[in-house]
């Protein structure tokens, strides 16, 4: 099983700094605070947390940690606080 997830586990930690990298904040007037930059640090941190459970031995968190990174970034590209590129396979927004 844990042999299994080590090939996805690599795809999402690259595609996911990647996307990280491909990510700006959005200018939007009228938001409080910066939630595009909180959008970003949020996906930066469960990069990190995931590469923490890799080097612990630990695949299947650092699989959720990448998810939730994920999360982040495809909710602020889809309210509008992050501009990513709409057709890169990295992003689900179209």
């Amino acid at each position: 099983m844990m042999a299994d997830l080590e090939p996805k586990t690599d795809q999402y930690e690259r595609m996911l700094a990647e996307a990280i990298d491909l990510a700006n904040v959005a200018s939007v007037d009228g938001l409080d605070g910066d939630p595009g930059a909180e959008c970003l640090e949020m996906a930066q941190a469960y990069l990190d947390d995931g590469r923490h459970f890799r080097a612990t031995d630990d695949p299947v968190n650092a699989l959720a940690a990448y998810s939730y990174a994920y999360g982040w970034l495809d909710a602020g590209a889809r309210i509008g606080v992050l501009d990513v590129p709409r057709d890169d396979e990295r992003f689900t927004v179209a």
